[in-house]
């Protein structure tokens, strides 16, 4: 498990950029394009109430993608059309740091 999170770590700090509001939501609409989808109404609710959040972008490099509000330390993680999850503190650590280290 160590060696799955520090090969994350690594693609993390080399992958991450910030993205703005507009790029959120266009992720969002392609993540979550049923309007049922409790997970749309989630991620919107939250972009709406952190319209000017610092929001970063990143993946694993074994699928896995990531989108993170480093003002709120929240963040969700996503495989394209299979999965998606929120980031538990092991992963909200490793984006803050990603985020910190300048990323």
């Amino acid at each position: 498990m160590d060696a799955i999170i520090e090969a994350r770590r690594k693609s993390i700090a080399a992958s991450i950029h910030s993205i703005n509001t507009a790029e959120m939501k266009t992720l969002g609409e392609t993540l979550f394009p049923y309007h049922d989808d409790p997970w749309r109404e989630a991620f919107f609710e939250f972009l709406a109430q952190n319209p000017h959040g610092s929001f970063y972008h990143a993946t694993t490099g074994d699928g896995v993608e990531i989108l993170y509000c480093h003002d709120k330390s929240k963040g969700i993680w996503f495989v394209p059309k299979s999965g998606v999850g929120p980031l538990q503190a092991t992963g909200l650590k490793v984006m803050n740091e990603a985020v910190l280290g300048g990323g």
